[in-house]
């Protein structure tokens, strides 16, 4: 099996639909099925994390022995990288993601600033 998958679809213009288009693909080359695929998924999430953390570090200069290795244009992509991973790993639990999400988000918008 090759180490790299086929290109995406391009961008869907919806949030949702680019996530099923980006599930379908991923999930067509899956090298593990089953609950080892979910469990590397859900890794991958804080693989993600960590390249956040990284970035951070290099656009602050944090590592002397580095200096400055990354621009906060890095940070804010590889949170949007964090984000994007977080909704596939939603998406790869349930097909009905975008409801998942949107009532969750609902809730914590509720809690956290009253009706």
């Amino acid at each position: 099996m090759s180490d790299h998958l086929p290109p995406p679809p391009p961008p869907a213009a919806d949030l949702w639909d680019s996530i099923d288009d980006l599930y379908d693909w991923l999930d067509a080359s899956r090298p593990a099925d089953g609950r080892e695929g979910l469990l590397l998924r859900i890794i991958k999430l804080s693989e993600e994390v960590g390249e956040v953390a990284e970035a951070v570090i290099g656009a602050t200069g944090q590592n002397p022995r580095k200096g400055t290795t990354h621009t906060w244009d890095d940070v804010r992509s590889e949170l949007c990288d964090v984000a994007i991973t977080a909704l596939m790993v939603l998406r790869t639990l349930t097909p009905d993601a975008r409801e998942v999400f949107t009532g969750h988000l609902a809730r914590v918008t509720r809690r956290s600033l009253g009706d």
